[in-house]
Protein backbone atom coordinates (compact mmCIF):
# COMPACT_ATOMS: atom_id res chain seq x y z
CA UNK A 1 0.00 0.00 0.00
CA UNK A 2 1.00 3.65 -0.35
CA UNK A 3 1.60 5.99 2.60
CA UNK A 4 3.29 9.28 3.38
CA UNK A 5 6.50 8.43 5.25
CA UNK A 6 8.64 10.90 7.19
CA UNK A 7 12.13 9.39 7.09
CA UNK A 8 13.42 12.30 9.18
CA UNK A 9 11.79 15.28 10.86
CA UNK A 10 11.01 18.08 8.43
CA UNK A 11 8.64 18.39 5.48
CA UNK A 12 11.56 17.97 3.09
CA UNK A 13 12.02 14.40 4.31
CA UNK A 14 8.39 13.33 3.75
CA UNK A 15 7.45 11.33 0.64
CA UNK A 16 4.83 8.88 -0.60
CA UNK A 17 6.25 5.37 -0.47
CA UNK A 18 5.16 1.79 -0.93
CA UNK A 19 5.00 0.18 2.53
CA UNK A 20 3.76 -3.02 4.13
CA UNK A 21 0.19 -3.13 5.40
CA UNK A 22 -0.08 -2.46 9.16
CA UNK A 23 -0.49 -5.57 11.25
CA UNK A 24 -4.01 -6.31 12.47
CA UNK A 25 -4.22 -6.40 16.28
CA UNK A 26 -6.79 -8.32 18.31
CA UNK A 27 -8.70 -5.14 19.15
CA UNK A 28 -7.92 -3.50 15.81
CA UNK A 29 -10.08 -2.43 12.89
CA UNK A 30 -8.43 -2.35 9.47
CA UNK A 31 -9.75 0.62 7.50
CA UNK A 32 -9.60 1.44 3.81
CA UNK A 33 -8.99 5.17 4.03
CA UNK A 34 -11.41 7.13 1.85
CA UNK A 35 -10.34 10.48 3.33
CA UNK A 36 -7.81 11.78 5.85
CA UNK A 37 -7.93 15.15 7.56
CA UNK A 38 -5.01 17.57 7.17
CA UNK A 39 -4.36 20.10 9.91
CA UNK A 40 -1.83 22.59 11.24
CA UNK A 41 -1.08 20.03 13.97
CA UNK A 42 0.02 17.55 11.28
CA UNK A 43 2.49 20.11 9.99
CA UNK A 44 3.88 20.62 13.49
CA UNK A 45 4.24 16.86 14.00
CA UNK A 46 6.15 16.49 10.73
CA UNK A 47 8.49 19.31 11.78
CA UNK A 48 8.93 17.84 15.27
CA UNK A 49 7.35 20.90 16.91
CA UNK A 50 4.18 19.32 18.33
CA UNK A 51 3.77 18.07 21.90
CA UNK A 52 3.08 14.64 20.39
CA UNK A 53 6.39 13.50 18.92
CA UNK A 54 7.20 10.46 16.83
CA UNK A 55 10.57 8.96 16.05
CA UNK A 56 11.15 8.63 12.28
CA UNK A 57 10.21 6.84 10.20
CA UNK A 58 6.50 7.49 10.75
CA UNK A 59 3.33 8.28 8.84
CA UNK A 60 1.42 11.38 10.01
CA UNK A 61 -2.35 11.80 10.12
CA UNK A 62 -4.83 11.53 12.98
CA UNK A 63 -8.29 11.66 11.35
CA UNK A 64 -9.64 9.16 8.84
CA UNK A 65 -12.93 7.98 7.43
CA UNK A 66 -13.65 5.03 5.19
CA UNK A 67 -14.70 1.39 5.13
CA UNK A 68 -13.91 -1.48 7.48
CA UNK A 69 -11.89 -4.17 5.69
CA UNK A 70 -11.10 -6.54 8.54
CA UNK A 71 -11.57 -6.83 12.30
CA UNK A 72 -9.47 -8.34 15.06
CA UNK A 73 -10.77 -11.21 17.18
CA UNK A 74 -11.86 -8.95 20.06
CA UNK A 75 -13.75 -6.41 17.95
CA UNK A 76 -17.50 -6.55 18.64
CA UNK A 77 -19.05 -3.37 17.24
CA UNK A 78 -17.92 -3.47 13.60
CA UNK A 79 -17.76 -5.80 10.63
CA UNK A 80 -16.25 -5.61 7.12
CA UNK A 81 -18.16 -3.19 4.91
CA UNK A 82 -19.17 -0.79 7.70
CA UNK A 83 -18.71 2.93 7.06
CA UNK A 84 -16.73 4.50 9.89
CA UNK A 85 -14.78 7.51 11.07
CA UNK A 86 -11.79 7.09 13.36
CA UNK A 87 -9.26 8.94 15.47
CA UNK A 88 -5.73 7.69 14.86
CA UNK A 89 -2.64 8.34 16.96
CA UNK A 90 -0.58 8.43 13.77
CA UNK A 91 -0.68 6.79 10.35
CA UNK A 92 -3.70 8.39 8.70
CA UNK A 93 -1.93 9.62 5.54
CA UNK A 94 -2.14 6.17 3.96
CA UNK A 95 -4.36 3.88 1.92
CA UNK A 96 -4.98 1.69 4.96
CA UNK A 97 -4.65 2.03 8.71
CA UNK A 98 -5.35 -0.20 11.71
CA UNK A 99 -7.11 1.54 14.60
CA UNK A 100 -8.14 0.27 18.06
CA UNK A 101 -11.90 -0.27 18.21
CA UNK A 102 -12.31 2.26 21.03
CA UNK A 103 -11.54 5.20 18.68
CA UNK A 104 -13.65 3.99 15.74
CA UNK A 105 -17.18 5.35 15.35
CA UNK A 106 -20.10 4.45 13.09
CA UNK A 107 -20.70 6.89 10.24
CA UNK A 108 -24.32 7.65 9.29
CA UNK A 109 -25.15 7.28 5.57
CA UNK A 110 -26.04 11.00 5.38
CA UNK A 111 -22.46 12.08 6.24
CA UNK A 112 -19.80 11.70 3.55
CA UNK A 113 -16.24 10.65 4.37
CA UNK A 114 -14.57 13.95 3.48
CA UNK A 115 -16.82 15.85 5.88
CA UNK A 116 -16.48 13.13 8.52
CA UNK A 117 -12.70 13.52 8.94
CA UNK A 118 -13.34 16.79 10.78
CA UNK A 119 -14.89 14.98 13.74
CA UNK A 120 -12.18 12.80 15.36
CA UNK A 121 -10.19 15.81 16.62
CA UNK A 122 -11.62 19.13 15.36
CA UNK A 123 -15.31 18.82 16.23
CA UNK A 124 -14.54 16.41 19.04
CA UNK A 125 -12.21 18.91 20.70
CA UNK A 126 -14.67 21.78 20.26
CA UNK A 127 -17.44 19.65 21.78
CA UNK A 128 -15.32 18.56 24.73
CA UNK A 129 -13.99 22.07 25.30
CA UNK A 130 -17.36 23.82 25.26
CA UNK A 131 -19.81 21.24 26.58
CA UNK A 132 -17.63 19.36 29.08
CA UNK A 133 -14.79 21.62 30.17
CA UNK A 134 -16.16 25.18 29.88
CA UNK A 135 -19.74 24.19 30.73
CA UNK A 136 -21.11 26.66 28.17
CA UNK A 137 -24.67 27.62 29.06
CA UNK A 138 -27.56 28.95 26.93
CA UNK A 139 -27.52 32.74 26.81
CA UNK A 140 -23.79 33.08 27.48
CA UNK A 141 -21.43 34.90 25.11
CA UNK A 142 -18.80 32.79 23.37
CA UNK A 143 -15.80 34.50 21.75
CA UNK A 144 -14.16 32.38 19.02
CA UNK A 145 -10.75 33.32 17.62
CA UNK A 146 -9.41 31.98 14.33
CA UNK A 147 -13.06 31.73 13.44
CA UNK A 148 -12.66 30.68 9.80
CA UNK A 149 -10.33 27.76 10.50
CA UNK A 150 -11.61 24.24 11.03
CA UNK A 151 -11.47 24.56 14.82
CA UNK A 152 -13.10 27.98 14.80
CA UNK A 153 -16.01 27.01 12.56
CA UNK A 154 -16.61 23.88 14.65
CA UNK A 155 -16.66 25.97 17.84
CA UNK A 156 -19.09 28.47 16.32
CA UNK A 157 -21.52 25.75 15.25
CA UNK A 158 -21.37 23.79 18.50
CA UNK A 159 -21.55 26.97 20.59
CA UNK A 160 -24.63 28.13 18.71
CA UNK A 161 -26.32 24.76 19.09
CA UNK A 162 -25.61 24.88 22.83
CA UNK A 163 -27.46 28.21 22.97
CA UNK A 164 -24.63 30.75 23.10
CA UNK A 165 -24.35 34.12 21.41
CA UNK A 166 -21.16 33.91 19.34
CA UNK A 167 -18.64 36.67 18.62
CA UNK A 168 -16.15 35.65 15.90
CA UNK A 169 -12.77 37.19 15.13
CA UNK A 170 -10.85 36.77 11.89
CA UNK A 171 -8.52 38.77 9.64
CA UNK A 172 -10.50 39.31 6.44
CA UNK A 173 -13.99 40.03 5.20
CA UNK A 174 -14.08 36.65 3.43
CA UNK A 175 -13.21 34.77 6.60
CA UNK A 176 -15.74 36.73 8.63
CA UNK A 177 -18.44 35.93 6.09
CA UNK A 178 -17.62 32.25 6.51
CA UNK A 179 -18.04 32.67 10.27
CA UNK A 180 -21.40 34.37 9.64
CA UNK A 181 -22.46 31.54 7.33
CA UNK A 182 -21.80 29.05 10.13
CA UNK A 183 -23.78 30.96 12.74
CA UNK A 184 -21.69 33.75 14.27
CA UNK A 185 -23.77 36.67 15.60
CA UNK A 186 -21.08 39.36 15.85
CA UNK A 187 -18.09 39.70 13.50
CA UNK A 188 -14.81 41.40 14.43
CA UNK A 189 -11.88 41.98 12.07
CA UNK A 190 -8.89 42.01 14.41
CA UNK A 191 -6.82 43.80 11.76
CA UNK A 192 -8.90 46.92 12.40
CA UNK A 193 -7.15 47.49 15.72
CA UNK A 194 -7.64 44.42 17.85
CA UNK A 195 -10.87 43.04 19.25
CA UNK A 196 -11.08 44.06 22.92
CA UNK A 197 -13.18 47.17 22.44
CA UNK A 198 -15.50 45.47 19.96
CA UNK A 199 -16.14 42.58 22.39
CA UNK A 200 -16.82 44.95 25.27
CA UNK A 201 -19.15 47.04 23.09
CA UNK A 202 -21.03 43.93 21.98
CA UNK A 203 -21.52 42.78 25.59
CA UNK A 204 -22.39 46.15 27.18
CA UNK A 205 -18.99 46.20 28.90
CA UNK A 206 -19.29 42.78 30.52
CA UNK A 207 -17.00 40.78 28.23
CA UNK A 208 -17.16 37.22 26.92
CA UNK A 209 -18.21 34.40 29.24
CA UNK A 210 -16.23 31.75 27.34
CA UNK A 211 -13.26 32.32 25.00
CA UNK A 212 -12.12 29.65 22.54
CA UNK A 213 -8.56 30.48 21.51
CA UNK A 214 -6.61 28.35 19.00
CA UNK A 215 -4.26 31.27 18.26
CA UNK A 216 -2.40 32.03 21.49
CA UNK A 217 0.31 34.68 21.80
CA UNK A 218 -0.94 38.30 21.86
CA UNK A 219 -4.48 37.07 21.09
CA UNK A 220 -4.60 35.28 24.43
CA UNK A 221 -3.22 38.35 26.22
CA UNK A 222 -5.84 40.64 24.70
CA UNK A 223 -8.57 38.10 25.50
CA UNK A 224 -7.82 38.52 29.19
CA UNK A 225 -8.75 42.19 28.78
CA UNK A 226 -12.27 41.41 27.52
CA UNK A 227 -13.27 38.36 29.54
CA UNK A 228 -16.30 38.55 31.82
CA UNK A 229 -16.12 38.03 35.59
CA UNK A 230 -16.14 34.27 36.25
CA UNK A 231 -15.37 33.76 32.57
CA UNK A 232 -13.57 30.74 31.17
CA UNK A 233 -10.81 30.88 28.57
CA UNK A 234 -9.66 27.79 26.70
CA UNK A 235 -6.19 27.93 25.07
CA UNK A 236 -6.76 25.49 22.21
CA UNK A 237 -3.49 25.88 20.35
CA UNK A 238 -0.78 28.29 19.36
CA UNK A 239 -1.21 29.01 15.65
CA UNK A 240 0.03 32.55 16.36
CA UNK A 241 3.46 31.11 17.00
CA UNK A 242 4.03 31.72 20.72
CA UNK A 243 2.78 30.14 23.92
CA UNK A 244 1.36 32.77 26.27
CA UNK A 245 2.49 33.11 29.87
CA UNK A 246 -0.61 33.21 32.05
CA UNK A 247 -0.58 36.07 34.59
CA UNK A 248 -1.92 34.56 37.80
CA UNK A 249 -2.81 38.00 39.19
CA UNK A 250 -5.38 38.54 36.43
CA UNK A 251 -6.83 35.07 36.99
CA UNK A 252 -7.19 36.00 40.67
CA UNK A 253 -8.57 39.53 40.30
CA UNK A 254 -11.08 38.69 37.56
CA UNK A 255 -12.28 35.41 39.11
CA UNK A 256 -11.65 33.61 35.82
CA UNK A 257 -10.68 30.09 34.83
CA UNK A 258 -8.01 29.07 32.34
CA UNK A 259 -9.11 25.65 31.13
CA UNK A 260 -6.99 23.10 29.34
CA UNK A 261 -8.23 20.31 27.12
CA UNK A 262 -6.22 17.53 25.53
CA UNK A 263 -8.77 15.56 23.50
CA UNK A 264 -6.36 12.66 23.25
CA UNK A 265 -6.87 12.04 26.98
CA UNK A 266 -10.52 11.17 26.36
CA UNK A 267 -9.49 8.92 23.47
CA UNK A 268 -7.11 7.01 25.74
CA UNK A 269 -3.90 8.42 24.27
CA UNK A 270 -2.49 10.01 27.42
CA UNK A 271 -0.15 8.28 29.84
CA UNK A 272 -2.86 8.30 32.48
CA UNK A 273 -5.99 6.42 31.44
CA UNK A 274 -9.35 8.22 31.54
CA UNK A 275 -12.14 6.99 33.83
CA UNK A 276 -13.71 3.65 32.93
CA UNK A 277 -16.95 5.25 31.74
CA UNK A 278 -15.20 7.72 29.43
CA UNK A 279 -15.20 5.40 26.42
CA UNK A 280 -19.01 5.31 26.41
CA UNK A 281 -19.18 9.07 27.02
CA UNK A 282 -16.96 9.73 23.99
CA UNK A 283 -18.97 7.29 21.88
CA UNK A 284 -22.19 9.09 22.84
CA UNK A 285 -20.64 12.46 21.97
CA UNK A 286 -19.66 11.25 18.50
CA UNK A 287 -23.10 9.75 17.91
CA UNK A 288 -24.68 13.05 18.94
CA UNK A 289 -22.40 15.20 16.75
CA UNK A 290 -22.83 12.97 13.71
CA UNK A 291 -26.60 12.98 14.23
CA UNK A 292 -26.52 16.79 14.32
CA UNK A 293 -24.61 16.67 11.04
CA UNK A 294 -27.05 14.25 9.43
CA UNK A 295 -29.84 16.66 10.42
CA UNK A 296 -28.01 19.67 8.94
CA UNK A 297 -27.26 21.38 12.27
CA UNK A 298 -23.50 21.03 11.85
CA UNK A 299 -22.09 21.73 8.39
CA UNK A 300 -18.39 20.81 8.15
CA UNK A 301 -16.76 23.01 5.53
CA UNK A 302 -14.16 21.53 3.17
CA UNK A 303 -11.75 23.98 1.54
CA UNK A 304 -10.08 21.50 -0.81
CA UNK A 305 -9.20 17.84 -1.30
CA UNK A 306 -5.96 16.42 -2.68
CA UNK A 307 -4.80 12.95 -3.73
CA UNK A 308 -2.21 11.32 -1.51
CA UNK A 309 0.56 12.12 -3.99
CA UNK A 310 -0.16 15.83 -3.52
CA UNK A 311 0.09 15.84 0.28
CA UNK A 312 2.65 18.66 0.08
CA UNK A 313 0.11 20.90 -1.66
CA UNK A 314 -2.36 20.14 1.13
CA UNK A 315 0.19 21.08 3.79
CA UNK A 316 1.20 24.20 1.84
CA UNK A 317 -2.43 25.28 1.80
CA UNK A 318 -2.56 24.89 5.58
CA UNK A 319 0.66 26.83 6.14
CA UNK A 320 -0.53 29.69 3.89
CA UNK A 321 -3.26 30.53 6.47
CA UNK A 322 -5.69 31.11 3.58
CA UNK A 323 -7.75 27.98 4.26
CA UNK A 324 -11.37 28.47 5.27
CA UNK A 325 -12.59 25.23 6.82
CA UNK A 326 -10.57 22.04 6.41
CA UNK A 327 -8.34 20.29 3.90
CA UNK A 328 -8.47 16.55 3.26
CA UNK A 329 -6.43 13.90 1.47
CA UNK A 330 -8.32 11.40 -0.67
CA UNK A 331 -5.86 8.49 -1.08
CA UNK A 332 -7.65 6.69 -3.92
CA UNK A 333 -8.52 9.78 -5.98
Amino acid sequence: MKAVVCSQLGIGHAAVREVAQPELTQDGVRIRVAAAGVSFANLLVIEGKHQNRWDPPFTPGTEVAGEVLECGALVARFKPGDRIVAAVKTGGFAEQVVVPERTVFALPPEVDEVAAVQFPTIYGTAYGALAWRARLRPGETLLVHGAAGGSGLAAIEIGKHLGARVIATAGSAQKLQAARDHGADVLVNYRDGGFRDAVLDATAGRGADVIFDPVGGPTFDESLRCIAPEGRIIPMGFAGGSIPQIPANIVLVKNIEVIGIYWGYYLGWARQAPPADMQEKVRSAFAEMLDWTARGILKPRTFATYPLAEFRKALDAISSRDVIGRVALVPNA
